[in-house]
């Protein structure tokens, strides 16, 4: 389930069996320019960058994100853009996904009112589970997928304490920790997400 998919630093995930994906691409270290479609979850440096954006693109790419971060894209003139908000279902180049909501409960800086999003994909027939900048939240302890990509590093989103809490209610086969040792949180985090796993759990943790 993780064939051909790769955590690229912090947030940035590429999936690139058949029809390549990039969610937030960020700190991409040369020109791809091989991206079918681009997902953001929101406008945060770290998760849309356009520079970062501009090395993946291509004459035909696609981008899928929220509304305030399309019209960012429109100043660069990209337009050839699917606009999102939580809890839709979409289709984009026969590849269904639906948009979580993904929010702070806590603390302030993702609202609820700014509509970001994680995102559930179902790429070759496995569910996986991007969550964004996220806390735990009533609509994202109902997800129901085979792999979660959740942030562990704490400060703007779960800590790894909470991020494990929250994959072992949902009890994904596979979990991977993101969004720590380079912003916030530490390189360690990743093994102390892991050890608080259930036993039935795979986790894979790229960041090291």
């Amino acid at each position: 389930m993780l064939d051909n998919i790769e955590v690229l630093i912090h947030s940035s995930i590429k999936f690139s069996k058949d029809i390549i994906i990039y969610f937030d691409p960020y700190k991409i270290n040369k020109e791809y320019h091989d991206a079918d479609i681009i997902f953001i979850t929101h406008s945060h440096y770290d998760h849309y960058s356009p520079l970062d954006i501009k090395k993946v693109i291509k004459d035909n790419t696609i981008i899928v994100c929220p509304e305030d971060v399309k019209e960012e894209l429109l100043k660069l003139n990209i337009n050839n853009i699917i606009e999102v908000v939580p809890n839709k279902d979409y289709e984009v180049l026969n590849i269904k996904f639906k948009t979580i909501p993904a929010y702070n409960v806590n603390k302030n800086f993702h609202p609820k009112e700014n509509n970001w999003v994680g995102y559930l994909i179902n790429y070759n027939n496995v569910k996986y589970y991007i969550a964004g900048d996220t806390d735990i939240t009533e609509e994202n302890k109902n997800i129901i997928c085979d792999v979660a990509f959740v942030p562990i590093g704490g400060t703007f989103t779960m800590d790894y304490k909470e991020a494990a809490s929250l994959i072992n209610e949902i009890q994904p086969k596979i979990a991977v920790p993101t969004h720590y040792g380079l912003i916030v949180g530490n390189k360690d985090d990743g093994i102390k997400f892991s050890k608080l796993l259930n036993n039935s759990i795979e986790c894979k943790i790229y960041i090291k």
